[in-house]
């Protein structure tokens, strides 16, 4: 009865280390947004690799969409984990429409875990033209890409 403990322990410490070695399957976005794309694009390309979800989990009013990315994604932009994809261009039949009034023009983007400063810092390095919108103080940073 004594030696069962030992044995799962060790057989724990076995599949921990094996699923460590499993190359993870992050996919990293910041060329995509380098706001030299379009909303169409940048979301047919992510749903057509299985990195996110193929219907929005949520409308905005204005009719930006947000995809969730698919389980297993580990979808990152700039070294931040992404939590949605945003996307919308008007009068593109990808996109389903809000409530109100919709926005004119493209814009698509993500949703990150970090706070706005740190996030926007990264993308001056990185040089990205994408501008970063606060969600929620110190844990929720938009980073858009928006043309007319």
């Amino acid at each position: 009865m004594r030696m069962c403990f030992p044995n799962a322990l060790g057989v724990l410490a076995a599949l921990g280390a094996v699923l460590y070695a499993i190359p993870s399957a992050a996919h990293e976005l910041d060329a995509q947004l380098d706001c030299s794309s379009n909303a169409h694009a940048f979301i047919t390309s992510l749903q057509s690799d299985q990195f996110i979800e193929p219907q929005p989990m949520h409308v905005e009013a204005n009719s930006v969409n947000a995809f969730r990315p698919t389980h297993g994604s580990q979808l990152t932009a700039f070294g931040f984990r992404v939590y949605a994809v945003l996307g919308y261009d008007q009068n593109d039949e990808l996109f389903h429409k809000g409530s109100g009034q919709a926005m004119a023009g493209s814009l698509y983007g993500v949703v990150v875990f970090g706070a706005s400063e740190s996030v926007k810092t990264h993308l001056q390095d990185a040089g990205s033209e994408a501008v970063v919108h606060e969600v929620m103080p110190l844990i929720m940073t938009a980073v858009l890409c928006k043309t007319n």
